[in-house]
């Protein structure tokens, strides 16, 4: 269960670069986020993340940097509320080519659609080299923090919480993996 939660933050730093710093901040509250990995093997996952206005900010802000420096591609447009990203990263470990469709509102529910490729690096668990994966991601706010939670704080579908201000960085997530 370890390898799972360590896949699912890494397929959120993934999923990261194509879309910080482009999109609005989310409400403040406890969000849901249901992931989905098509034809890769991996289970679906569903992860309760803490946010307020100053921490996703800071986190776009930390992972908009990511990009500039690592992105030779990133190609976004806003028609009618619907927000596509296409783009092309080199995160150290190999470079991932990803197209991203972005639908819903950030003050309650969006909906991320996201086909990427990687090449070179090492394989992740679940996943062979070079091939698609395609990634659904179902946010929600579905209200206040609970008790004990601050913001940045992320609860694992396994009761393993994380801050993601305190996440090591990619290379370092890919040690996790056994």
């Amino acid at each position: 269960m370890r390898r799972l939660s360590a896949v699912i933050a890494v397929t959120l730093l993934f999923a990261a670069p194509a879309l910080a710093q482009d999109l609005p901040s989310r409400k403040p509250g406890l969000w849901e986020m249901k992931m989905g990995f098509e034809g890769r093997g991996l289970p679906a996952q569903t992860v309760r993340q803490c946010v307020d206005q100053a921490t996703d900010k800071r986190m776009q802000a930390s992972f908009g940097g990511l990009t500039q420096e690592a992105c030779s591609k990133k190609d976004i447009k806003n028609v009618g509320g619907t927000i596509t990203m296409d783009s092309v990263c080199n995160l150290g470990m190999g470079t991932t080519t990803s197209h991203a469709v972005v639908t819903g509102s950030f003050d309650s529910a969006y909906t991320v659609k996201m086909s990427s490729t990687s090449t070179g690096g090492p394989a992740i668990p679940g996943m062979k080299a070079g091939g698609e994966t395609n990634i659904t991601i179902e946010a929600r706010r579905v209200g206040d923090c609970e008790a004990g939670q601050k913001p940045g704080d992320m609860i694992m579908a396994n009761g393993m919480k994380i801050n993601v201000l305190n996440m090591p960085n990619v290379a370092d997530m890919m040690k996790m993996i056994p």
